[in-house]
C-alpha cells in the first residue's frame, strides 16, 4: 500500500506540474487562450485532476503551492511569544518568502497578472483574503478583536502593503535582486515610522 508521505509527494508533484503549465501556456498564448483543458493536456493528466488540485485556472496561476488557508496562523503561532506582533509578523512573511526558489518564473507570473486586467483583480481579492487571514491571526496573538480594534487590521493592511511593494521593485531589479532584502527596506521604513528622505540638493 502507498504511504502517505508518498501519496503527499505524488500530489504535490501534481500540482506543480499544473500550475507550471499555466504559467507556461499564459506566457506562450496570453491568459484569454489558456483553458483548463489545455492545461491538464499540458500537464498530462485528466481535465477532473485539475480540479482536485485547484478551483480555477486563476487559482493555478496565482496560488501555485494552492490555497494553504490557516497557514499564517499557524506560522505566527509558531513564533517566540515575546516578540511583539510586527516582529513576530516580519518572520512569518519571510518564511512564506522561502520557497520563491523558481525566481524567473515569479518574474513571468507577475508580467502575465500585469498585463491582464482580469487577473489583477483576482489578485487584489486574494491579497485582500489574505490580508483577513493576517489581521485575524494578529489579533489572536495580541487578544484583540479583528472587527473592533484597529491594530490587527491595520497591521495586516500595512504589512500586505510592504510585501506588494518588495515584490514590484524585485520584479523591476531583475535577477539577482534579493527580494527577502527589499521586504526588510520596506519594514525597516514602516517600523521606523516611514521617516521623510532627506532634502535633495
Amino acid at each position: 500500500m502507498t504511504g502517505p508521505g508518498l501519496r503527499e509527494r505524488k500530489k504535490a508533484d501534481t500540482r506543480a506540474a499544473l500550475a507550471a503549465a499555466t504559467l507556461r501556456l499564459a506566457v506562450e498564448r496570453g491568459w484569454a487562450n489558456v483553458t483548463v483543458e489545455a492545461i491538464a493536456a499540458a500537464a498530462d493528466v485528466s481535465y477532473r485532476t485539475f480540479f482536485n488540485h485547484f478551483a480555477s485556472k486563476e487559482e493555478a496561476l496565482l496560488q501555485p503551492a494552492g490555497a494553504r488557508p490557516g497557514r499564517f496562523a499557524e506560522l505566527l503561532a509558531a513564533q517566540d511569544a515575546a516578540l511583539p506582533p510586527f516582529d513576530a509578523a516580519r518572520a512569518v512573511l519571510h518564511v512564506e518568502l522561502a520557497p520563491v526558489d523558481d525566481p524567473e518564473g515569479w518574474r513571468q507570473r507577475m508580467g502575465v497578472l500585469a498585463a491582464e486586467p482580469t487577473l489583477m483583480a483576482r489578485a487584489v481579492a486574494v491579497g485582500s483574503a489574505g490580508e483577513r487571514e493576517m489581521a485575524e491571526a494578529l489579533a489572536a496573538r495580541s487578544g484583540l478583536d479583528a472587527d473592533a480594534d484597529l491594530y490587527p487590521t491595520l497591521l495586516a493592511a500595512v504589512l500586505g502593503a510592504a510585501l506588494r511593494v518588495a515584490l514590484v521593485r524585485w520584479q523591476c531589479a531583475g535577477p539577482g535582486a534579493d527580494l527577502p532584502a527589499l521586504l526588510d527596506q520596506a519594514l525597516d521604513l514602516l517600523a521606523a515610522g516611514l521617516p521623510a528622505p532627506p532634502p535633495t540638493a
